[in-house]
């Protein structure tokens, strides 16, 4: 029988070197199988699954390979391995330092061996040539010329010089302007310790200027950690900080829906969270306003529209409905509070007959809370905003008749306590707050279920403190007037103290 082409190239036998070991002839294994042993060895890459899977190049390892052996190393020679062609321009790399990016390692394999029959001992060949042990006998590598193209927009010419930089010098700063760019050019270039240093800064100067685009980049590239770190940094900061500046306008309406779910959000009250979101619908509406309007301003543009038809009813609020389903207009209790939700015609009908339907019934049976059962999602909430200059800070609160203080004392430099306190109606420090809010209940004893939580960031991480969720029955002498007290130990500065209660059915 006659032995096939195939079959006879298979058990060719050919000299390598002063031996007679076996090698295959033909491509990819064009090295005697001793040195491709040695070498895949070197690469910590399984020879077996090698042979079998030729076409499977192990760039990580081979990176690895570079990394470990060169990454500290000075370059001896100015001249370039490499010209990368990009952004219309030419930038001269080195061998080493281009294979901490998969993309350029793979370019440049790819450059090395297209035109030859023997791909492998190119790469064999290149690995002994960068052979630390060899460098008195080093052989120069082919000088190659590889292309790049990059169609995203936040890839500028100094972004990507940046990230080129950390190429060759670790811990290359990074500036807050150039910072979006670096990160878009890294993961073109999967580089990813240069990713990981983009995300930290960015995590570590999140602001209201910011917030935006970083979240933007972070859904973009795919970056979980830098998006959960815009979204728990909102939580905190939207009512206090980004509700009283023009950069509210900027925020995405879906990063608005996921903080405004979040039984983390902080507020002062739900009707600062309102009036916040109010204003946010107020300027994307409005384009041409620079400055903060003030809450009059914002009030009257709503009302200006016909009253045939409330604002959430309209097209152009329909799509906002998601947002404020969030809202819980249960804990607007103050009078005038839900006259304003009236006056401004933004609230279905529906929707405020069923708040003051449900503030009927709660005077009516002493404040009881019948259609609320979970803390997290339905609790009437307050909230302390802790400063570095406050030693002590109360605020007083109403609801259904029933008098609380809220209050946050500083014990030492890192030491705190916030608790609440029932108060009788006679003992307020002024009869103006028995009038603003007019309904005073006389029970001596009221059942209140809540929870206390506290949050600080310290080194670009948030700390968490909290009560259990605590049911007690509030009197108004010692000690039953006074809630469990929630003591932490943090660095951190402001504290964002959250007081959650519902008043649960007798």
């Amino acid at each position: 029988t006659i032995m096939s082409n195939t079959h006879r190239a298979r058990l060719e036998r050919r000299i390598a070197g002063s031996t007679n070991r076996w090698r295959f002839p033909k491509q990819p294994f064009t090295g005697d199988l001793l040195s491709l042993s040695q070498m895949f060895k070197a690469l910590s890459i399984d020879f077996e699954e090698a042979l079998r899977n030729p076409d499977r190049l192990h760039i990580s390892q081979i990176q690895k390979f570079f990394c470990e052996n060169f990454k500290n190393k000075d370059i001896q020679s100015a001249e370039a391995d490499v010209i990368l062609e990009c952004l219309g321009f030419k930038w001269e790399l080195h061998q080493p330092q281009l294979f901490q990016s998969e993309t350029l390692a793979k370019l440049y394999l790819k450059a090395l061996t297209q035109g030859t029959t023997y791909p492998l001992r190119e790469l064999e060949e290149l690995l002994r040539a960068q052979s630390p042990k060899k460098t008195k006998e080093k052989s120069p590598a082919k000088r190659m010329i590889i292309s790049l193209k990059i169609n995203d927009p936040l890839v500028t010419k100094v972004a990507f010089a940046t990230a080129l930089k950390n190429l060759y010098v670790s811990e290359v700063e990074i500036n807050l302007e150039d910072v979006l760019g670096v990160l878009a050019s890294a993961h073109i270039l999967q580089f990813s310790g240069l990713v990981q240093r983009c995300v930290d800064v960015m995590i570590t100067r999140l602001m209201p200027s910011t917030i935006k685009n970083f979240y933007e980049a972070g859904c973009k590239y795919k970056e979980e950690q830098l998006t959960t770190a815009c979204e728990k940094w909102l939580e905190m900061n939207l009512v206090p900080l980004v509700g009283m500046q023009i950069h509210l306008r900027k925020i995405p309406q879906d990063l608005l829906h996921k903080v405004l779910k979040s039984p983390r959000l902080f507020t002062f009250s739900e009707f600062r969270l309102l009036k916040t979101m109010l204003l946010w619908v107020f300027l994307q509406l409005n384009y041409k306003i620079q400055a903060i309007p003030t809450h009059e301003t914002v009030m009257t543009f709503f009302k200006s529209f016909p009253e045939n038809c409330c604002f959430l009813d309209r097209d152009i609020g329909q799509s906002l409905r998601p947002l404020f389903l969030c809202l819980r207009l249960h804990g607007i209790t103050k009078g005038k509070d839900l006259e304003v939700l009236r006056y401004i015609n933004f609230f279905p009908e529906s929707w405020l007959n069923r708040v003051t339907a449900n503030h009927y019934h709660a005077l009516e049976n002493g404040g009881d809370m019948d259609q609320l059962k979970d803390l997290n999602t339905q609790a009437v909430r307050f909230g302390l905003l802790f400063n570095q200059e406050n030693t002590t800070y109360s605020k007083m609160i109403a609801v259904y008749g029933f008098f609380f203080k809220i209050t946050g004392l500083k014990h030492d430099t890192t030491s705190y306590s916030f608790y609440m306190q029932r108060i009788k109606h006679t003992d307020l420090e002024s009869p103006f707050v028995v009038y603003e809010h007019k309904p005073v209940s006389l029970r001596a004893a009221r059942m209140v279920k809540y929870e206390i939580r506290a949050q600080a960031l310290v080194d670009s991480k948030w700390q968490e403190f909290r009560t259990n969720q605590i049911m007690q029955k509030f009197g108004l002498t010692k000690p039953s007037c006074k809630s469990h007290i929630l003591k932490i130990q943090t660095v951190g500065i402001p504290i964002y103290v959250s007081f959650a209660f519902i008043f649960p059915p007798s």
